[in-house]
């Protein structure tokens, strides 16, 4: 899913990407509050119906995930003979254009993954169908069973995203938690990290340094103590040093804040005063991603939808919390893509069915987590997935306790558009060559973005006329 690249290598931001992420299937009423067989609401399904009812299904993926679902579609299919469901897959990076172009076109597929920064666009202008009745009403799914930062991301009352109606189910929650190759710390005799206390920041960069090293003598490193990419990691150092890009309104811009400024000099001292990460020219050569792959690299960012690729990778690895800024604890970010159906679909009662088949089934759930590519979105399931360290990674328990305790959503999600947090990452560049420092970085930026962020809060006042 994410792809994640060089330290320096500078690419357009995505949010939630996907990060980040997947879905579910199944049949039979159960404890874990999903529904199994198909009674997604108290008429949905009319199996009694010789009509056929057709759908299209749009969401985006890569090989596993994909044949992921189209078992679990297969399956819906098969509990309801009475629903046909065509499935499009596209490209994560083609995904975005092709939905806003079947939106523009009217043509808006009956299902369809969207992006939780997108929920007040798509509710003010009628795309996306109130799933609120469906849910809360349906007996046999319980949402107190489903992770609430998941579910709570595609509320919205109107004014404040995060409460109000429900117009979408996540697909699942992604928690992007810290890996370290744990087969590289044995063979330099380093102790391995503490899986319940976060390192400090100058305790991860003294660790990172015995493991950058010249391996073959030949005068260049070619191991790496850490390989950052500044858009996935830099909201982590902010945030648990106290930081944030946004006030308590989510309309003013706070990244001049001297804690922020902190947190983006300590970023940039990894390469250019510590070294401890490739430099731009040998991420250029070979990205930070290919660097771990290969072994090369002691620490670097991990989400679920990575572990089915991971399984063959050539070392042992494991999880541990982020490093922690001056307020003493870990930070990062859980991503999320959510599941809706068009306002206009002709069918809503089996369009609503198939997103509770792909996001609160056990049986769905379990074809996906068994094809590696996210947590269970059921916390009974999730619970027990975790806790099975016989496959990796062992500490599974990670992603939980990112979902459960020090998780966040991108700062995008909450404003009407995030062109005004893209352009940070658009600009900042210079800093990361060190040709501006981070200071002057922030005190020329802010007004940009806030320009930006004041013009996204018109647009989205405009859309409620």
């Amino acid at each position: 899913m994410l792809k994640k690249k060089g330290w320096f290598t500078l690419l357009s931001l995505v949010l939630m990407v996907s990060v980040v992420l997947t879905g579910c299937g199944g049949n039979n009423k159960t404890s874990s509050g999903g529904n199994s067989g198909g009674e997604a609401t108290a008429n949905a399904g009319k199996k009694d119906s010789k009509e056929t009812k057709n759908l299209t299904f749009m969401f985006r993926g890569g090989t596993d995930e994909q044949k992921a679902y189209e078992g679990v579609v297969k399956k819906f299919e098969a509990d309801h003979p009475n629903v046909k469901v065509k499935i499009v897959v596209t490209a994560a990076d083609q995904y975005a254009t092709k939905l806003k172009a079947s939106i523009t076109g009217n043509s808006v597929p009956d299902v369809f993954y969207f992006e939780s920064g997108d929920l007040k666009a798509y509710v003010n202008s009628g795309v996306l169908l109130d799933l609120t009745s469906h849910v809360e009403n349906n007996p046999n799914i319980d949402l107190n069973n489903i992770w609430k930062y998941g579910v709570d991301l595609y509320r919205y009352d109107g004014t404040m995203a995060g409460q109000g109606n429900l117009y979408g189910m996540p697909k699942d929650v992604g928690p992007f938690a810290l890996g370290y190759n744990k087969t590289m710390f044995e063979a330099a005799g380093v102790p391995l990290p503490d899986k319940d206390k976060p390192y400090t920041w100058d305790e991860f960069i003294k660790v990172a340094q015995q493991l950058t090293i010249d391996k073959d003598g030949d005068g260049k490193l070619d191991q790496f103590g850490a390989g950052f990419n500044v858009q996935w990691a830099l909201p982590s150092l902010v945030w648990s040093n106290g930081a944030d890009w946004l006030d308590a309104t989510k309309t003013k811009v706070t990244i001049d804040d001297p804690k922020f400024i902190e947190a983006l000099q300590f970023f940039t001292d990894m390469q250019l005063k510590y070294g401890i990460t490739p430099s731009t020219e040998q991420a250029q050569t070979l990205d930070t991603y290919q660097r771990w792959m290969k072994g090369e690299m002691a620490f670097f960012p991990v989400g679920p939808w990575d572990m089915s690729t991971y399984e063959t990778l050539p070392f042992d690895y494991d999880l541990i919390p982020y490093p922690a800024g001056s307020t003493g604890k870990s930070a990062t970010w859980t991503g999320s893509l959510g599941i809706g159906a068009s306002a206009k679909t002709k069918h809503p009662d089996e369009a609503v069915e198939l997103i509770n088949y792909l996001t609160a089934s056990k049986d769905g759930m379990e074809a996906l987590v068994k094809a590696k590519v996210q947590i269970p979105n059921l916390i009974d399931m999730a619970t027990e997935w975790a806790a099975d360290t016989s496959t990796k990674p062992a500490n599974k328990e990670e992603f939980l306790q990112v979902v459960n305790e020090y998780g966040r959503v991108l700062p995008g999600h909450y404003t009407y558009n995030a062109e005004w947090y893209n352009l940070f990452y658009t600009d900042i560049q210079p800093v990361l060559d060190g040709k501006v420092t981070p200071e002057e970085y922030v005190k020329s930026e802010q007004p940009k973005m806030q320009k930006l962020l004041d013009k996204a809060v018109e647009q989205e006042a405009k859309s409620k006329k």
